[in-house]
């Protein structure tokens, strides 16, 4: 069995995989679940993405287990042409490598709606050319109650009017319909440029978008996890 641990911006998940498929998810992870999970599942390989805590912190929580730690000069099952590899978020590398697990051979455009909503291109030839990162919906809310003197703090809501008849309803129209115009316009920018492009979506607000937008999109919300994963059997 293997294990994907991803500790993102906000939140910690594990996945549990037999060889290519994923048996189970573990959500709200912290790092003192961890020798509970090593006790429990016994896994035989280890993968760990981490933007928010020390990889070394999370071996020493594994109980010393040998751990494959993901960097981008790690081998990986397709090439980078990203001109700063060594900035580029750890996310986006295992979130591509998931996109080529379910789609071989495809032109795919990967989007992350996360803490940041982040756009990655891979082409067909298993190349990663890179992509776009804008602020993710709660960055937005925080952003305009943050750097403004009166605009209220609003939390999410699915149901958004396109006329906003109060400042919530406003803030709610902007950010939400704004958001999915970026996403519809980059969507047709990169259609233009690339044959049969294959479109994946994941993070928290993946399913929400996908219903609301016209293109074609697989929602995958364990993208990460699975890309994980290839990337471990791609080194074991």
């Amino acid at each position: 069995m293997n294990l994907a641990l991803d500790f993102g911006n906000t939140f910690a998940k594990a996945g549990l995989f037999e060889g290519s498929m994923l048996q189970k998810v573990i959500t709200d992870v912290k790092l003192d679940h961890l020798p509970d999970i090593v006790g429990t599942y016994a896994p035989d390989n280890i993968i760990i993405s981490s933007v928010s805590v020390k990889p070394s912190d999370i071996v020493s929580r594994l109980g010393g287990e040998g751990a494959l730690i993901l960097r981008h000069d790690i081998p990986l099952p397709f090439k980078i042409a990203y001109k700063t590899p060594d900035t580029l978020g750890l996310d986006r590398i295992a979130a591509v490598a998931g996109a080529q697990e379910m789609l071989p051979g495809a032109n795919c455009l990967v989007i992350d709606t996360g803490t940041c909503f982040t756009y990655d291109l891979l082409d067909s030839q298993g190349i990663y050319h890179g992509g776009g990162i804008s602020p993710g919906i709660k960055m937005r809310f925080q952003a305009l109650h943050t750097f403004t003197a009166n605009l209220p703090l609003i939390n999410f809501e699915e149901e958004t009017p396109l006329i906003g008849q109060s400042t919530k309803g406003s803030i709610l129209s902007g950010v939400v319909n704004g958001t999915i115009a970026e996403i519809t316009e980059i969507i047709r920018q990169y259609c233009d440029k690339f044959a049969d492009l294959q479109i994946i979506m994941c993070g928290g607000d993946a399913k929400f978008f996908e219903n609301r937008l016209k293109a074609s999109i697989f929602a995958a919300p364990e993208l990460v996890l699975r890309g994980l994963n290839r990337i471990l059997l791609y080194n074991v």
